[in-house]
C-alpha cells in the first residue's frame, strides 16, 4: 500500500536524506522544481486540446509563479528558472523580502535572477495584475508548504484570494497554500488548485476534506529520497488502492462447500426497522458468506419470514413490542456455539435500555469476532469500557454522529445538540487521529465512515479509503457495509483486512451505481445489486 506522510514525517525524511545520505538540500530542491516544471509542460504545453485554446495560444501562455520565503518558495524559483530557460513566458511575484531569504531558497532566488527571470514583489500582483491574466495564463502556487501550523494572515490572504478569483488554472507545489498537510483543514484561507505536484509521498491533507477538494488532481514525484525512508514502518497511514483491494479478496478453493465460507449471525431488526436487518444479511451473502442467520424479535418472525429467501431466521425473546429483550442473550450465545464464525449487532435494533444490556453481555461473552453498527453503537455508547473486555476482536463502524456519542460515553439523545455538533465538527477536522486514538484506547478496529472513510487498528495503523461518492449518504448504506465486513471476517480474513476490503468494495459498488443511475437516485439496495460488478471490476 502507498504510505501517506504527515509534515513531521516528511521533515524527518528530508533531514535524514541530507544529513545521513549526503544528498544536498539544493539537489532535492532542484529535482523538486524540475519535476513540477516537467509536469506543467506535460499538462499545459503538450496538450493542445485543453478547452478552446489552440497550439499558438498555449505556446504563448504566461506563467505567473507566486513564491513565499521558505522552501516552497525555493521550489518556485527553480520552477520559474527552468521554464524561463525553456523559452516560456515567466514572471515571479514573491511575498517575502529578498533580504530575508536563506539557505537553498536564497541560492535559487539568486540563480533565477541571474537567468533573467522577472521577479517582483507580490504587491504588484495585487495592484497591477497584468492585462493578459486571462484563461491562457497559468499560476504556480509556491507560497506555503507542508509545514504550515497557524492560520494564514494578511497580506498573504489577499494574494490567495486574488489567485482564487482569477479564471486561470493553478498548479500548487507540494500542497495548496493554506491547507494543513496533516488534517486537510483550511487554515484561514487556501488556494484552490486544479492540480498539485507533491514529492516523495502524498500527505494526509491531500485526501482529507476539504484539502482533497482544494488539491485537485494529485501527482506524486520522485525527487531522490531513499526508498527505505519512504517505506519506513514508522509511517503508519496507508492509502487503499485497487491493487491493494484485489490482493485481499479471499480465494475460493474448487474443493469447498458453504461451510468453508463461514456462518454469520446478524442480531438485528425491530418493529419499523426490519429493512436494515434484511439489507445487512443480503449484503453479507453477496460478499461471499456461506450461511447467514438473522436473529430477530420473535414477534416479528412472520414479517421477516415472508421476505427472506437465502437467509435463515433465529427467533429471539422480545418485549412483546418487536424489540429484543435481555433474555435474548442466552439463545444468541448458545447459537454461536453451533459453528457460527461471526456475530454482527446493530442494524435496526432500536434504542432501548435492554438492548444496551444485551449488547454488553454479547461483547463480553460471545467469544466470536463481532461487528457493531447503528443501534448497536448507540447501545454501547455508555459502556465503551466493555469493549476492552471482549475475548474476541471487535469492529465498530460509526458515522461521525455515532462516533461523537461513543466519545461522550452517553446514550443516543443524551447530549445537548450544540455540544454534540461541536464534537462532530472536531471529529471531522481530525478524522485520522480521532479514529486512531479510539482504536488504541478500546483495543478495537474502528471504521470511521465518511469522506473519506478511515479504518484504524489497535496497533496504530490507519487506512484511507479511495472509493465512494456523496450519493451513498442515504439510509441503509451502513447496514450494507456491516454485512460485507461480517462476510469477509467469516471467510477467514483478519479484522483489519476484512474492514479495508469491505469499505473499498462498498464504495466501489456505490461508484458503479452512481455511474449508471446518478448519485441522487442511489439507494442502499443498489449497492448490494452492484457488488458482483464491483468484484469483477477489481479483478480486471
Amino acid at each position: 500500500m502507498l504510505k501517506i506522510a504527515d509534515s513531521e514525517e516528511m521533515q524527518r525524511i528530508d533531514r535524514i536524506t541530507i544529513e545521513k545520505y549526503g544528498v544536498p538540500g539544493t539537489v532535492l530542491m532542484e529535482r523538486a522544481g524540475l519535476s513540477v516544471a516537467a509536469r506543467i509542460n506535460d499538462i499545459y504545453f503538450q496538450n493542445t486540446q485543453e478547452g478552446t485554446l489552440n497550439a499558438a495560444i498555449i505556446r504563448e501562455r504566461k506563467i505567473l509563479v507566486l513564491c513565499g520565503g521558505g522552501n516552497n518558495g525555493g521550489d518556485g524559483f527553480v520552477i520559474a528558472r527552468v521554464l524561463h530557460n525553456q523559452g516560456r513566458r515567466v514572471e515571479v511575484y514573491m511575498t517575502a523580502n529578498p533580504a530575508s531569504l536563506k539557505g537553498d531558497t536564497k541560492i535559487n532566488y539568486d540563480a533565477a535572477k541571474k537567468f533573467g527571470v522577472v521577479i517582483r514583489p507580490a504587491g504588484h500582483f495585487l495592484k497591477r495584475v497584468p492585462s493578459d491574466v486571462d484563461r491562457n495564463c497559468l499560476i504556480v502556487d509556491a507560497l506555503l508548504g507542508t509545514g504550515l501550523r497557524k492560520e494564514v494572515r494578511a497580506p498573504l490572504t489577499d494574494v490567495i484570494k486574488k489567485i482564487n478569483h482569477l479564471p486561470v488554472p493553478v498548479v500548487s507545489v507540494d500542497i495548496p497554500s493554506g491547507i494543513s498537510s496533516d488534517t486537510g483543514q483550511i487554515m484561514g484561507c487556501a488556494v484552490k488548485a486544479r492540480c498539485t505536484v507533491t514529492f516523495g509521498l502524498p500527505k494526509r491533507g491531500h485526501f482529507l476534506y476539504p484539502g482533497a477538494e482544494y488539491a485537485g488532481q494529485l501527482y506524486v514525484e520522485e525527487i531522490g529520497f531513499p526508498r527505505t525512508l519512504l517505506a519506513s514502518e514508522r509511517i503508519r497511514i496507508n492509502l487503499v488502492q485497487k491493487e491493494d483491494a484485489r490482493s485481499l479478496i479471499p480465494v475460493r478453493p474448487k474443493y469447498s462447500h458453504k461451510g468453508t465460507y463461514g456462518h454469520v449471525l446478524i442480531v438485528a431488526g425491530s418493529r419499523g426497522k426490519t429493512g436494515a436487518a434484511l439489507m445487512a444479511a443480503k449484503a453479507c451473502l453477496r460478499a461471499g458468506a456461506g450461511l447467514v442467520t438473522i436473529g430477530v424479535p420473535e414477534t416479528l418472525v412472520n414479517s421477516f419470514q415472508s421476505r427472506v429467501t437465502e437467509e435463515m431466521l433465529l427467533p429471539l425473546p422480545d418485549k412483546g413490542n418487536g424489540t429484543l429483550s435481555i433474555d435474548a442473550a442466552g439463545p444468541v450465545l448458545d447459537f454461536l456455539k453451533k459453528g457460527v464464525k461471526v456475530l454482527a449487532i446493530g442494524p435496526g435494533l432500536s434504542a432501548d435500555k435492554e438492548i444496551s444490556k444485551l449488547a454488553g453481555i454479547l461483547i463480553r461473552e460471545s467469544g466470536s469476532p463481532i461487528v457493531i453498527d447503528a443501534d448497536g453503537l448507540n447501545a454501547i455508547s455508555d459502556q465503551t469500557s466493555a469493549l476492552r473486555k471482549s475475548s474476541a476482536p471487535v469492529i465498530l463502524t460509526p458515522h461521525p454522529g455515532e462516533m461523537a456519542r461513543l466519545l461522550r460515553k452517553g446514550p443516543a439523545g443524551s447530549q445537548r445538540s450544540d455540544a454534540a455538533s461541536g464534537l462532530r465538527e472536531a471529529i471531522e477536522k481530525d478524522r485520522i487521529n480521532t479514529a486512531l486514538d479510539f482504536a488504541r484506547k478500546t483495543k478495537t478496529f474502528l471504521v470511521l465512515k465518511g469522506a473519506p472513510t478511515i479504518t484504524a487498528t489497535p496497533q496504530g495503523e490507519a487506512f484511507i479509503n479511495t472509493t465512494g461518492n456523496p450519493g451513498m449518504a442515504t439510509a441503509g448504506t451502513g447496514d450494507v457495509l456491516t454485512g460485507m465486513i461480517s462476510a469477509f471476517l467469516a471467510q477467514g480474513m483478519s479484522p483489519a483486512n476484512a474492514s479495508i476490503l469491505g469499505v473499498y468494495l462498498h464504495g466501489l459498488a456505490g461508484d458503479i451505481v452512481a455511474g449508471k443511475k446518478g448519485q441522487r437516485s442511489l439507494i442502499a439496495s443498489d449497492i448490494i445489486s452492484s457488488l458482483p460488478m464491483a468484484f469483477r471490476s477489481i479483478r480486471d
